[in-house]
C-alpha cells in the first residue's frame, strides 16, 4: 500500500526535542529565555550579518517593517501580485494601499514593469515618488523571493535609490538562498533590502511550527523593531510605554526548536537540490510538463518545486495526483483579483495570469525520498500521457 506523500511538512530529526525539553525543564516556555537570543545570534551568524529579532510571524516582521520604513496611512506600496497573500495584508494594516505589479519568468517581481510604472506613471517631486493617477505618495516595494528564487535585487535597489523608496525584502520563503555572482555576490535573500523578512512556518525550509525573523540594515531600526514587538516598554518596572507597541514576541519553545532547525539547514538544501534535480531530469524533454529554473547567478534554497504545464487542465492534474496519495497544489490565486483588494492599482499584470494558471507545486519536503520522488514523477508521467 502506497504512503501519503504530502507537499511540504517538517523535517524534524535533528535536536528539537532535546533543545525543546531542555526549555520546557527550565521553565522558560513563553517570551523570554535563552533559546530566543541563541536563535537570533545564529541566524545573524549564517547570514553573515550583525543581529536580527525573533518575532511571532513572517507577517509580523513584514507588518514592523512597513511601519519602520515610515508607511502611514493613505501612502502606497508597490507589491507583486503573484504571492502569498500574507505579503501585502500589512500594507493595509498601516491603512496604506497596494500597487501590484507584475512577475517575470522567475516568478519574481518584473524589473522593467517596475522601473516603467516609477518612470512613466509616477512624478519625482521633492524627493517623493507620486503616482499621477492617484496622487498618493508611493513609500516602499515589498519584494518576495518566490520559492527561493531570487528577484532581481540589483536593478530593484537602483529604482529604489532613484526614487527615494524603502525596500522591504520577503524572505520567507528564501532563507539560504545567496547570490553566487554581481554586485551582491554572496548576500543571502533578506540581507540587501532596508528590511529582510523570514518565516518559520510548518511548510517552510525549517521550521519552529510559527514564528518569523527580522534583520536591517539599519541597526538602529532594528533595535526600534525589537522595541516595537515587545510592547514598546520604556520603563519595564513600572509598565511605562511611550508609543503603541505589539506583542510580536517568539517563545522561547518555538526558538529552541529554530536553534535544532538550523543546524540542519545546509542538510536539507542538499537534500531538496538532489530531489529537483532529479524532478529536472525526468521531465527534461517533456513538451507537456516542465521544472521551472532557478535562477542562474543564485544558489536557491529550492524550497519549492513549480511543475509548467502546457495546455492541459492542472485542477485535474491535482484531482488525479490526489487519488494517489500525493499532495500538489495550484500555485496563490492573484492577489489583485481577491475581494478585498478588486479596487487596487494593478499595473499590467500579464505573466502572473500565464503562470497562475499553469503552474502546481509538487512534492518537496526535506524528507522527501527518491523513491517517493520517482514516484511522483511516474504518476504524473501517466497522467500527461
Amino acid at each position: 500500500m502506497n504512503e501519503f506523500i504530502p507537499l511540504s511538512v517538517p523535517n524534524l530529526k535533528g535536536n528539537e526535542l532535546k533543545y525543546v525539553t531542555e526549555a520546557v525543564e527550565q521553565e522558560w516556555v513563553s517570551t523570554g529565555g535563552t533559546y530566543i537570543s541563541t536563535f537570533e545570534k545564529n541566524i545573524a551568524d549564517y547570514l553573515k550579518i550583525e543581529s536580527a529579532v525573533a518575532c511571532q510571524s513572517g507577517t509580523a516582521a513584514l507588518h514592523l517593517s512597513l511601519i519602520q520604513s515610515g508607511i502611514d496611512a493613505g501612502d502606497e506600496v508597490i507589491v507583486p501580485t503573484l504571492t502569498f497573500i500574507a505579503a501585502v495584508n500589512p500594507v493595509k494594516y498601516r491603512g496604506a494601499f497596494p500597487v501590484f505589479m507584475d512577475c517575470d519568468d522567475s516568478l519574481t517581481l518584473d524589473v522593467k514593469k517596475l522601473e516603467e510604472f516609477c518612470s512613466t506613471q509616477c512624478e519625482f517631486k521633492d524627493g517623493n515618488l507620486i503616482n499621477s493617477n492617484t496622487k498618493r505618495k508611493v513609500k516602499a516595494i515589498i519584494v518576495v523571493h518566490v520559492f527561493g528564487n531570487l528577484a532581481n535585487m540589483a536593478k530593484i535597489m537602483d529604482i529604489a535609490k532613484s526614487y527615494n523608496l524603502k525596500v522591504v525584502e520577503d524572505a520567507t520563503e528564501a532563507l539560504g538562498s545567496y547570490y553566487t555572482d554581481g554586485i551582491y555576490k554572496g548576500k543571502f535573500a533578506g540581507t540587501i533590502g532596508d528590511f529582510g523578512c523570514y518565516s518559520f512556518n510548518g511548510n517552510k525550509i525549517i521550521t519552529t511550527g510559527g514564528g518569523g525573523m527580522i534583520v536591517a540594515n539599519n541597526q538602529d531600526d532594528l533595535n526600534q523593531i525589537k522595541y516595537l514587538s515587545t510592547q514598546a516598554k520604556d520603563d519595564t518596572l513600572n509598565y511605562i510605554h511611550d508609543e503603541i507597541g505589539y506583542n510580536y514576541r517568539m517563545t522561547n519553545l518555538q526558538a529552541a526548536l529554530g536553534v535544532a532547525q538550523l543546524e540542519k539547514l545546509e542538510e536539507f538544501i542538499e537534500i531538496k537540490r538532489n530531489n529537483y534535480n532529479l524532478y529536472k531530469e525526468a521531465f527534461e524533454n517533456i513538451a507537456k510538463a516542465t521544472i521551472l529554473d532557478f535562477n542562474e547567478d543564485i544558489r536557491p534554497n529550492y524550497w519549492f518545486y513549480s511543475l509548467v504545464l502546457d495546455n492541459m487542465n492542472k485542477d485535474e492534474i491535482i484531482n488525479k495526483l490526489l487519488e494517489n496519495k500525493i499532495q500538489t497544489r495550484p500555485i496563490w490565486g492573484l492577489i489583485h483579483k481577491q475581494k478585498p483588494y478588486l479596487q487596487s492599482q494593478a499595473y499590467k499584470i500579464e505573466k502572473a495570469m500565464l503562470y497562475q494558471d499553469k503552474i502546481i507545486n509538487i512534492p518537496c519536503s526535506s524528507n522527501l525520498k527518491v523513491e517517493d520522488v520517482n514516484r511522483v514523477i511516474k504518476y504524473i508521467k501517466s497522467i500527461i500521457y
